[in-house]
């Protein structure tokens, strides 16, 4: 995200609403993403046994245009909402400190069970991890908030290429008949009843919690990159920002179209999987600035009539993220696993993300008529009498606005 703002003087005593409007369209990118995880061993790569050409375009425009960029979107917003939350704290005269605490054991705790239940790959668990090292920044200067989120970057992305290039060099081309008999296990599991699917999610656990150490930094980096903004009240006032994110787009875009392209050539192909970790080096160099571009698009376009309307239409579904973020992996459950119909790798990654895209605007359609009876998702409503230890219809005069503090709803 963007670096460059100003803090702002007054803040508005309303909602900031273009925080909801960017955590529901970051919600359309996890459900890309972790979709093409839960529906098979091969459809992340489009190359399964009898994948179509669809199949493989369709997955390989989600790695460039889509993976890694979405989850830095929800970090950035995790950071931000981090200052809301402290602002709101200072304000009710509430200790912080045991706020953040029952807040991540939570996250942490509901982590634990979506990905045993649903989906080994859970983001909730690094949050809640990475929410603790937030909060020992909590003091920095913006300036040091972006100094050390830029070196997590640079030492990341030189470890990637390094690793990258000694398997390149030194390694052969695996085939992917080195994948199939570990494949064909998974699918047999994934298929089986709900104690296999269990069973299976906590056998891929420690492998996915090894993947998301291996992604911490970038994580942690956008965290503290959100929590900069935050203190400069950037999302508070952004029309005092427009030339600046015009310019964002302007810069970003090139360079994180680029990086997104090489990534995807490197993970999908042409290029062979010795490849891979080159390409995730310049993803976690550029994916930022895709982000920052996607996010300065929309932030622009719901300021004109018809923008408006699409961030009507977001805005519900980003309230309730957390809720909207367990739904979808319910919903893969129910239709790929032995919780419901079982069609684990049955289906090409194509019909895969159009289904995806019926889902997220089922989505958007029920979190909008859940809002009008009441303020909070089920999930919401948990996480706030964790953080607060109050009735969810009550308010704290948080310093962004009365209803402020329930825009740091995750993932």
């Amino acid at each position: 995200m963007s670096t460059s703002l100003r803090p702002g003087a007054d803040v508005p005593p309303a909602r900031i609403s273009d925080i909801d409007v960017l955590r529901g369209f970051a919600l359309l990118g996890i459900l890309l993403v972790n979709a093409q995880l839960m529906a098979g061993p091969y459809t992340g790569l489009g190359d399964g046994p009898g994948a179509s050409a669809v199949d493989r375009a369709a997955a390989w425009v989600v790695t460039a245009l889509v993976a890694t960029k979405f989850y830095l979107l929800f970090s950035f917003l995790f950071g931000y909402s981090f200052t809301i939350q402290q602002r709101s704290a200072e304000s009710a005269e509430t200790a912080f400190a045991p706020r953040h605490l029952r807040r991540s054991a939570v996250l942490f705790l509901l982590g634990l069970a979506h990905a045993v239940l649903l989906l080994p790959g859970d983001i909730l668990m690094t949050y809640a991890a990475l929410g603790l090292v937030l909060f020992a920044f909590r003091a920095a200067s913006p300036r040091t908030l972006l100094r050390v989120a830029a070196g997590l970057l640079g030492a990341v992305a030189v470890l990637f290429l390094a690793y990258g290039l000694l398997l390149v060099s030194t390694t052969e081309p695996v085939g992917p008949e080195a994948f199939a008999a570990s494949a064909s296990e998974t699918v047999k599991a994934y298929r089986g009843g709900p104690g296999s699917v269990v069973a299976a999610n906590a056998r891929l656990l420690p492998d996915a919690l090894t993947g998301d150490l291996l992604f911490a930094a970038d994580i942690l980096a956008a965290f503290l990159v959100g929590l900069a903004a935050g203190r400069w009240r950037a999302l508070a006032v952004p029309d005092r920002h427009i030339e600046r994110m015009k310019r964002i787009i302007r810069r970003g875009l090139p360079v994180g179209l680029a990086g997104g392209v090489f990534m995807a050539v490197c993970s999908d192909g042409p290029l062979d999987s010795r490849w891979f970790y080159v390409g995730r080096a310049a993803g976690i160099l550029t994916a930022p600035a895709l982000t920052a571009s996607y996010a300065c698009a929309l932030l622009l376009l719901v300021r004109t009539r018809v923008g408006r309307r699409i961030g009507d239409a977001l805005a519900p579904a980003g309230r309730m993220s957390l809720t909207n973020y367990l739904t979808q992996s319910l919903i893969l459950a129910l239709v790929f696993t032995g919780y419901g119909l079982g069609l684990y790798d049955r289906v090409g990654t194509g019909v895969v993300l159009a289904g995806c895209l019926v889902l997220y605007a089922a989505q958007l359609a029920l979190s909008a008529l859940l809002l009008r009876h009441a303020r909070y998702g089920p999930a919401e409503v948990l996480l706030r009498w964790a953080t607060r230890g109050g009735l969810p219809g009550t308010y704290g005069a948080a310093g962004d606005g009365r209803r402020a503090e329930d825009a740091a709803a995750v993932p």
